[in-house]
């Protein structure tokens, strides 16, 4: 009876003790100190990252990362799979008048556990999970664009458009780059990596920070409710800029 005794008071500790990871990893206490410097965190559902279960291309995998539950309240959004040789993927700071809401296609290297971490105006990051399962290679597999004949004549051409929905409008993007990211023998660091969106009368809308685990012809979709022409501005490691107006 004594021995019971010590297991009823010990469970309610493990309960009510550190969070519990909805996709539960190695890896997180060390991203916890490396990306969010050991900040307050809750993993939270509100949070939405949707990837497939199953990664079919590596090298194209579509992302959404919708944190519009936290709408007015965030200050950036980073994202992140944790076991990528280069896990970052994009540090997003959206502003008044886009919503919390991204899509992205990026690089998988084999299965692993995905997070977006959403910090709020209170400074307390909010968490979100999921897995994908891979084959593998998405992150070493030679560039495609780099086998097209006269490829470098189209680079930084930015296809898309915008597409009216009932209280916003949705802006999706397609830049031509090989968005190179050094782990290909003889083949340098060559990517994109820094963006604006900005509005009509030049205010600045939203800011990115792209990584290496981005995919190659890098596909961008955000959610807009300012009105009127919207402006990308985008940058490469190699110092190059890149701009495209959406009507």
């Amino acid at each position: 009876m004594r021995l019971r005794g010590v297991w009823i008071c010990w469970l309610p500790m493990l309960a009510w003790g550190a969070p519990v990871d909805p996709v539960p990893s190695v890896m997180w206490d060390y991203y916890h100190q490396r990306f969010l410097d050991n900040a307050p965190f809750v993993f939270d559902a509100r949070v939405k990252l949707l990837a497939p279960p199953f990664a079919e291309d590596a090298r194209q995998v579509p992302l959404e990362i919708d944190a519009r539950a936290f709408k007015g309240e965030v200050v950036k959004i980073l994202a992140w799979a944790e076991l990528n040789p280069l896990p970052k993927i994009v540090d997003f700071q959206p502003r008044e008048g886009v919503l919390p809401w991204l899509s992205i296609r990026i690089r998988i290297e084999q299965a692993t556990p995905l997070r977006a971490a959403v910090l709020t105006r209170d400074g307390l990051w909010h968490v979100g999970s999921t897995l994908i399962d891979a084959a593998g290679g998405g992150c070493t597999a030679p560039s495609v664009v780099r086998t097209q004949a006269g490829w470098e004549e189209h680079l930084g051409e930015v296809f898309g458009g915008r597409y009216p929905r009932a209280e916003f409008s949705r802006v999706k993007l397609q830049v031509a780059h090989p968005m190179d990211n050094g782990m290909v023998s003889g083949i340098p660091e060559f990517f994109i990596n820094t963006a604006e969106l900005r509005g009509a009368d030049g205010q600045l809308l939203a800011t990115l920070e792209l990584f290496p685990a981005v995919s190659e012809n890098p596909s961008l979709a955000f959610d807009i409710q300012a009105t009127g022409p919207t402006r990308l501005t985008l940058r490469d490691t190699s110092g190059s800029q890149f701009e495209a107006a959406i009507p």
